[in-house]
């Protein structure tokens, strides 16, 4: 029974958050490495994107919950999402036509776009709290868990209950469901082989016809796409606040790197990886060693390597260690 208890504990406070987390992670590394991949800069406004496309589609789940429209049981968010995505796209492609375009006609090297890119992430920052505030807004509605604590533990017996919030559920889900299409069009589609071939050699996609334009407009879109969902997802799991998302630019860079920067595969497994470091070294352990422990040799501290705290700080600990013995990442993306 206290084996089982344990382990409830462990899929409650470790196991189910860092999965939710991880799939946030890994549709935002997945944004940076296309930009990467394709465009060939790293784009330190992706954080801000991501803000920018949750902040569109709060503002119209706002909107509709004044309505009286809603999905029941599931976030009316996910009704408003699909406007968030056309938004947030609008807004990548304009700055790419006011910014970003210049210096790709000017062949400029990759980091002069990194730094103008810090520029567009300020400006943007300053954007989204100037519309919806620098403060946390609450947007989430509809069933809060799908199964609680309490329920579980009527319906068990166990001393300690699990606990599944419908927006950890969504984010999985939705994780999978944006993955497995991402990877069906750039293998199955002629855009998407276009953009890979483009990717791999410029020069050779050009001599084949491959139109240029045509690919970044695509890749910004996906982009968009992927920030605006994953942005939303980390919203309704936590909270929305435009500072946070600036934060995560350091563990969705992480992500990308650990997996190899470039390659998509590379970004889904760092996602996961960077989640599961940062729960597992911040979560206190003394909950479960107390049921896995005989009585003497139960710990009087929380057991906790490091505080929450100080939970990006893990992020950037691994992605030295990568940088200084595996700067191509597990998956061997593009060396920085």
């Amino acid at each position: 029974m206290d084996f089982l208890n344990a382990l409830i504990a462990l899929a409650n406070y470790v196991l189910i958050p860092a999965m939710s987390y991880g799939s946030q992670l890994a549709l935002g590394a997945l944004g940076v490495t296309l930009i990467y991949g394709i465009l060939r800069f790293s784009n330190f406004a992706h954080g801000d994107t991501m803000a920018f496309g949750a902040m569109v589609t709060i503002l119209v789940t706002w909107w509709l919950q004044s309505m009286g429209i809603g999905l029941g049981p599931m976030p009316t968010a996910l009704l408003a999402l699909p406007v968030g995505i056309l938004c947030c796209a609008l807004m990548v492609l304009a700055t790419d036509k006011l910014v970003y375009q210049f210096y790709r006609e000017q062949k400029a090297k990759p980091v002069i776009l990194v730094i103008v890119s810090m520029g567009v992430m300020f400006v943007m920052n300053g954007l989204v709290r100037f519309i919806i505030g620098p403060d946390d807004q609450n947007f989430s509605d509809g069933t809060r868990f799908i199964i609680s604590a309490r329920d579980f533990k009527q319906l068990t017996g166990l001393d300690e209950g699990l606990a599944l919030r419908t927006s950890q559920a969504i984010t999985v889900i939705t994780a999978v469901v944006v993955v497995a299409l991402l990877f069906w069009f750039l293998n199955r589609t002629r855009t998407g082989k276009s953009m890979r071939a483009y990717s791999d050699n410029e020069d050779l996609a050009l001599l084949s016809g491959i139109n240029p334009e045509r690919v970044v407009v695509y890749t910004w879109c996906i982009v968009a796409a992927l920030a605006t969902v994953a942005g939303v997802l980390y919203g309704l799991d936590k909270s929305f606040k435009p500072f946070t998302y600036f934060q995560l630019l350091l563990p969705i860079f992480a992500s990308a790197i650990v997996g190899g920067l470039g390659s998509p595969l590379g970004a889904i497994a760092g996602g996961f990886i960077i989640a599961f470091s940062e729960v597992t070294i911040t979560y206190a352990w003394k909950k479960i060693l107390v049921y896995l422990m005989p009585g003497p040799l139960e710990p009087d501290g929380l057991v906790q390597l490091m505080s929450t705290d100080y939970k990006f700080a893990v992020s950037f600990v691994i992605l030295l260690i990568v940088l200084l013995f595996r700067p191509t990442g597990l998956f061997r993306g593009k060396a920085l």
